[in-house]
């Protein structure tokens, strides 16, 4: 590594001593990418390995002094504004989703409105396919996270005699939104310490993920033609159209909303519309799906106008406002989505008469996120621990000066070795 960009005291130090340095700064990094590799720690645990290897190497070789108390509070700050869209995501999905109480195993189920079967022919069924993938799977994945899109697309497709390899891949292409997924929560995190805007991220994310769709696309039709529903030329061209109206509509919510609420808005009137063109529904059978998918429909209209009408959103943002440190998010309850997630399922349960079943769907819920919650803060607090340090800032310039324009090449390949 190069000394120009290091601190005195490092640039005294020998260049074997220098790399040792840098590779010690590493080692939380490692601790927690190696026993996730290893398959036999989970998530929580090997963030909690993380946190207790960052404090020792922080505090005893960080190039400034660290205060570990401000650091675990301030990266607890940051996980509390993260956890009401892990939670109130699940809650609201588990409720609007079905009329009763909880399932027995906790898991939410797609609306009843998305999952009609299309008339039995190979092209009504290959475009159901599309409709899962692309469509329903995010949709899902963005109100809740945690894979359930994929359970969800699974669900759907499950019928179709697939082979279970045909279902995987079907199953992970739902999974091709993420900066979107769980609300969000992601970006909005990465935002942070990004020191961007979520929106400007958010619509930076769109990029990449356009550009991965020449890969996704051409592997969906690839598995389809497998499962005997090989798309034709005007398939392959609708499909096209229609993930292009899509990838669109999600930059505009995103520049517009920000990245919580933008694939929920953007792709719900496409799904209704896909919906109807796919089924032609009667008008009795459209208002009965409209009916079971109102409060979807609701919560996302009124997501949308406290960001959209004029005066509301600041007058929302300064209501009840928490703000602990002025470089970091506040915390709005009344514009906060995990808030209004939160709320929408109080409001659906007291539309449907269901108040006995609070309890057990919001037991439900935190069964369900309860471990990314705990990720979130352990992962905020190590975060906050090598940045304080100076560990983080440090690093990263090493790599920028010594690997140039490649640094932004290498990064994403980073992400993606080290987790989503």
């Amino acid at each position: 590594w190069s000394s120009d960009v290091c601190s005195s005291d490092l640039c005294a130090r020998p260049a074997r001593l220098l790399v040792m340095t840098y590779l010690l700064w590493a080692l939380p990094t490692l601790a927690v990418a190696l026993a996730i590799l290893s398959g036999k720690v989970k998530v929580t645990h090997a963030a909690v390995l993380g946190v207790c290897v960052a404090v020792p190497v922080a505090y005893w070789s960080g190039p400034a002094q660290v205060d570990l108390a401000s650091a675990f509070a301030r990266g607890g700050w940051i996980g509390a504004t993260i956890a009401p869209y892990i939670f109130g995501g699940l809650l609201f999905w588990q409720v609007a989703g079905k009329a009763g109480p909880a399932s027995q195993n906790g898991l939410p189920h797609p609306p009843e409105g998305m999952t009609q079967n299309l008339a039995a022919t190979k092209r009504s069924q290959r475009r159901q396919l599309f409709f899962a993938c692309f469509l329903v799977g995010p949709f899902a994945e963005s109100a809740t996270g945690f894979g359930v899109g994929m359970l969800g697309t699974m669900a759907l497709l499950g019928r179709h005699g697939l082979a279970p390899r045909q279902l995987m891949v079907f199953g992970l292409l739902s999974q091709t939104f993420i900066p979107w997924g769980a609300m969000g929560s992601g970006t909005m995190l990465a935002s942070v310490y990004a020191r961007l805007d979520p929106a400007v991220l958010g619509l930076y994310s769109v990029v990449p993920v356009t550009l991965l769709m020449a890969v996704w696309l051409p592997l969906f039709w690839r598995t389809a033609k497998d499962a005997g529903h090989a798309p034709s030329k005007r398939d392959a061209l609708e499909d096209i159209a229609w993930l292009s109206v899509a990838i669109g509509l999600l930059a505009i919510a995103t520049w517009a909303l920000g990245p919580e609420t933008a694939l929920l808005a953007a792709f719900a009137p496409l799904i209704v519309v896909r919906y109807i063109a796919d089924n032609h529904p009667s008008r009795a059978a459209l208002a009965a799906t409209a009916r079971r998918t109102f409060p979807f429909a609701a919560l996302i209209v009124c997501l949308v106008g406290l960001r959209l009408v004029p005066g509301l959103n600041g007058v929302l943002s300064d209501a009840l406002r928490i703000q602990l440190y002025s470089d970091l998010p506040a915390f709005s309850p009344l514009k906060h989505a995990g808030s209004w997630m939160v709320f929408g399922a109080l409001v659906t349960l007291a539309g449907r008469r269901l108040f006995s079943a609070l309890r057990p769907e919001a037991i439900a819920a935190w069964n369900n996120g309860k471990n990314a919650i705990y990720t979130v803060f352990l992962f905020s607090i190590m975060a906050e621990i090598l940045s304080a340090s100076g560990i983080s800032d440090a690093s990263a310039q090493a790599v920028a000066h010594n690997l140039s324009t490649a640094a932004a090449l290498i990064s994403p390949l980073v992400s993606g070795g080290l987790g989503d």
